[in-house]
């Protein structure tokens, strides 16, 4: 499984930033797809997460009702919209696959990251 994140850069605070993410391999034929993010000098935590089937859905504390995951199935592409950017949201974001799991833990499976830097 490989995935690669994309999409990142510099932004201002209250911006928006919309990632994507190409897998090698059919998203629909996992439980779940999302990202994660891993702030500097802190250990990677999971942003949010759809189920491909049942409409499962997870986000965090801080993501909830800023940020948006969608996948688009037909091109194998994951997406991240991350609106109302605050400066603590600065990490590397990371696309995940989970067989198993739609939820803080999911990322059975995750790739190359993408920077997102949020400053004035």
């Amino acid at each position: 499984v490989q995935l690669q994140a994309s999409g990142g850069g510099l932004v201002q605070p209250g911006g928006s930033l919309n990632l994507s993410c190409t897998a090698s391999v059919r998203t629909s034929e996992f439980y779940a797809v999302g990202w994660l993010r891993q702030a500097p000098g802190k250990e990677r935590e999971g942003v949010g997460c759809i189920s491909t089937v049942g409409g499962r859905s997870y986000y965090s504390n801080s993501a909830l009702d800023r940020f948006t995951v969608s996948v688009d199935n037909a091109k194998n592409t994951v997406y991240l919209q991350m609106n109302s950017l605050k400066l603590e949201d600065t990490a590397v974001y990371y696309c995940a696959l989970d067989n198993y799991l739609c939820g803080p833990s999911m990322g059975e499976y995750w790739g190359q990251g993408t920077l997102v830097t949020v400053s004035s």
